[in-house]
């Protein structure tokens, strides 16, 4: 990044000096210029000034709207943090992340408006709303009231929650320093500049959505809003908006693929497609290098405490080039230059760098969550005590992902799954993506997931898939090719789709409610 970018408005800012006229925004039915949506951003900051003056904390109920992006960009300018709201949460949640956040003022849509009006009595967030339309914003004039921002590399741009443990929301403030040095080996890794065009596939509260916006904007290119139709159907989002650069949860294939969408050859003009915030399956794989056989296909991984991503892997343009793993899943890869990794003995991956995060925003939540390095005897065990619960971490600090990889000989880590989705059945310690990878193995099957289940007085294995029926036998055989016989899955769902969270990714918690009423009723 240039030496006078500090912050992610600056980002913005530098490119529309360089290209005022190109798209940075193609809605449906319209396109935002860079100069246009300044324009709306700096007339948006003078208002939010002139009604609630000097504020911290931004909230945005809105969607894939000129208002979401103006009013994200404007939130930036003021130097306050960009707390996104989600229009599919329900209203306590959102209300709790007002709460939690110290929100001073909410800009909504259209649709965040009417989200609003439905909200039933005592559940609104008790917040200042700034209602706006594109129309009225996108036409407002600055009058350049507001002096120069204040904000620099040091500040929180934005702030998302992620769903603690305990049940209440965790937050995770993300400096703009973090996200400039996400930004600097992104942008041109994916010769992102004027002319690409971007796909848009994360809701604002989905951090990788910063991806989306900020590695658009960094290189000039522009960001192709879809309509919630096109959603549903990735193929035709990706064919019709003509998209250079492609970017979503792996999940997404899986859904094309289910429709019998992913024919081959059919995005000659696709030339990346990037991957994230779930496993990568070599068969989703498979069926999207068919489907844009031109793209590049890259695997990247990072939770968000570290910034959207902090590892990658480039699949090979040949599939028999391509790396066996235990679970037949991509690998991450290596981890992003200038960053650091440790592997725990338990298999845990641990991250430090500048693009690691400096605690969440309840100290509490930081207990266990990180791990010190001790100069002679390596892992010293001393992270995740009390003394962790102050304002500010060491950069010395790894944080714990929670995600067990495995090293391969050549450097290359492989995600394995959860700590936690390590169980242990009738004794034996099990690695449930192992399962996953027999179970895909079966012809017909597209996706599985094994979840643990307590059924009776024990804890059982119990499978969920989608794909072309087959017959309970059959699978067991094939899951008994490679286990235990008494660690095969007793109950197997088929489904049509896999539940997703709004995130996109499956949701295994669904999956576990759905497997045990199963097995309710098959096996009383």
């Amino acid at each position: 990044m240039d030496d006078h970018i500090s912050t992610l408005h600056d980002v913005f800012a530098a490119t529309a000096r360089r290209h005022p006229e190109l798209p940075a925004v193609e809605l449906s039915a319209s396109s935002i210029s860079y100069a246009e949506l300044e324009r709306a951003a700096e007339a948006l900051a003078e208002s939010i000034t002139a009604a609630h003056g000097r504020v911290r904390s931004v909230a945005l109920l809105a969607a894939r709207s000129g208002v979401a992006y103006a009013g994200y960009l404007a939130a930036l300018r003021l130097g306050a943090q960009v707390v996104p709201l989600n229009l599919k949460y329900p209203p306590r949640r959102n209300t709790a992340i007002c709460e939690l956040a110290d929100v001073d003022v909410i800009i909504a849509d259209a649709s965040g408006q009417q989200w609003l009006e439905h909200c039933p009595s005592g559940t609104r967030p008790a917040r200042p709303v700034l209602p706006l339309t594109d129309e009225a914003l996108l036409t407002a004039v600055p009058d350049e009231s507001l002096p120069p921002s204040s904000a620099g590399p040091d500040d929180i741009a934005y702030l998302l929650f992620t769903s603690g443990s305990t049940g209440r929301p965790k937050g995770v403030p993300i400096r703009h320093r973090n996200v400039l040095a996400f930004l600097a080996h992104t942008v041109p890794r994916y010769e992102v500049g004027p002319g690409c065009r971007m796909s848009h596939t994360f809701d604002l509260t989905f951090d990788l959505s910063v991806f989306d916006l900020f590695v658009t904007w960094g290189g000039g290119a522009t960001l192709v809003v879809p309509e919630a139709a096109e959603l549903l159907s990735s193929v035709d989002y990706a064919v019709n908006r003509r998209l250079t650069h492609w970017f979503s949860v792996p999940s997404a294939v899986s859904a094309a693929a289910g429709l019998g969408a992913l024919p081959g050859g059919r995005v000659p003009g696709l030339r990346y497609s990037v991957f994230c915030g779930e496993q990568f399956t070599y068969a989703q794989a498979e069926a999207w290098s068919g489907f844009a056989s031109e793209s590049v296909v890259e695997n990247i991984y990072g939770p968000t405490e570290l910034t959207l991503a902090c590892a990658e892997f480039r699949l090979p343009k040949e599939r028999g080039d391509w790396p066996e793993t235990v679970n037949d899943t991509v690998p991450i890869g290596a981890v992003y230059p200038g960053l650091e990794y440790v592997v725990t003995d338990e298999g845990e991956l641990c991250v430090r760098g500048p693009q690691r995060f400096d605690g969440y925003l309840d100290p509490r939540d930081n207990i266990n969550r990180f791990l010190g390095l001790d100069d002679q005897a390596g892992l010293d065990g001393r992270a995740g005590h009390d003394d962790q619960a102050g304002d500010a971490l060491s950069e010395a600090y790894y944080y714990r992902t929670g995600d067990r990889v495995r090293r391969e000989d050549d450097g290359t880590l492989v995600h394995l799954g959860r700590l936690d989705n390590q169980v242990k059945i009738r004794g034996y310690r099990v690695e449930l993506g192992e399962f996953e990878a027999l179970l895909r193995r079966h012809p017909g099957v597209r996706e599985a997931v094994v979840v643990p289940v307590r059924h009776r007085d024990a804890t059982e294995l119990m499978a969920c898939y989608t794909g072309e029926p087959a017959r309970e036998a059959e699978l067991r055989r094939t899951l008994a090719a490679g286990l235990p016989v008494h660690l095969v899955p007793h109950v197997f769902l088929r489904v049509e789709s896999m539940p997703l969270n709004p995130n996109g990714k499956i949701d295994r918690a669904i999956v576990a409610k759905l497997v045990a009423e199963q097995a309710k009723l098959t096996r009383p």
